[in-house]
């Protein structure tokens, strides 16, 4: 399908990474997997400068690199990539406070996955 969007999505825990690419290839998304930040710059790279990515889902806290330190690089150097950053834990979101201009929003795990659907979907409209 050559209008389907491709969501990178950049999460350490392979049972939440396994459980959004159900999700989203359910709702006619194409995903892409990646375990941290440095590793989704590299996918990224590889694709042309993002051009087949369409949006990034990430986890704030990973190892090697983190999604904070992802986002300000995707910011930088592909600004046109949507970015969606979750987190468990509340230092985290505290610590990309200062981010909404760069993000569209930062979930606090659990979230429904409708709610992360949705947000996807606005930003395809």
């Amino acid at each position: 399908m050559a209008n389907q969007k491709r969501i990178l999505i950049v999460e350490d825990q392979a049972d939440i990474a396994d459980f959004l690419r159900r999700g989203l290839n359910r709702h006619g998304f194409e995903t892409v997997l990646s375990e941290n930040g440095a590793q989704a710059l590299q996918l990224l790279e590889q694709s042309h400068a993002g051009t087949e990515i369409h949006l990034i889902v990430s986890d704030i806290q990973m190892p090697v690199m983190d999604g904070i330190a992802l986002a300000l690089n995707v910011a930088r150097d592909m600004p046109h990539i949507p970015i969606i950053l979750m987190t468990g834990y509340a230092q985290q979101r505290e610590r990309a406070h200062g981010l909404e201009n760069l993000v569209v929003d930062i979930l606090e795990k659990p979230f429904e996955l409708a709610h992360l659907v949705g947000i996807i979907n606005q930003q395809f409209d």
